[in-house]
């Protein structure tokens, strides 16, 4: 019954920015770490952003901070990532992940809820 859906993806050129929206439906929401994972063709799936059901913890890969930037409004039960000065390093696609769990540097997704993915394409 849980539900995740993405949405916001597409095709920008490099320097663009794209905001992306996960909207989560079947559990409480605002009781969840939340996330959003990458993956590109021929590579593992990675983390790229996590943040903690109070908002007050967060992680980002270093290879997008300072471009990136996750935000929740608990009462949409809506996840958002804002990805600006995008890079074709940054084509994957990106899953929004309900339960998550933030330990050090390192944001972790066992047991979490996927959603479908949403495509983000960088051209150059």
């Amino acid at each position: 019954q849980v539900q995740v859906v993405e949405s916001g993806g597409g095709l920008v050129q490099a320097g663009g920015s794209l905001r992306l929206s996960c909207t989560v439906s079947g559990l409480t929401f605002g009781t969840y770490n939340m996330g959003w994972f990458r993956q590109a063709p021929g590579k593992e799936r990675e983390g790229v952003s996590c943040i903690s059901w109070n908002i007050y913890n967060t992680y980002y890969a270093d290879s997008v901070k300072g471009r990136f930037n996750i935000s929740r409004i608990n009462a949409k039960n809506t996840l958002y990532l804002q990805m600006n000065s995008l890079k074709p390093e940054d084509t994957a696609m990106y899953y929004c992940a309900a339960r998550t769990s933030i330990r050090d540097r390192a944001c972790f997704s066992r047991d979490a809820y996927w959603g479908q993915g949403t495509q983000v394409t960088v051209s150059s």
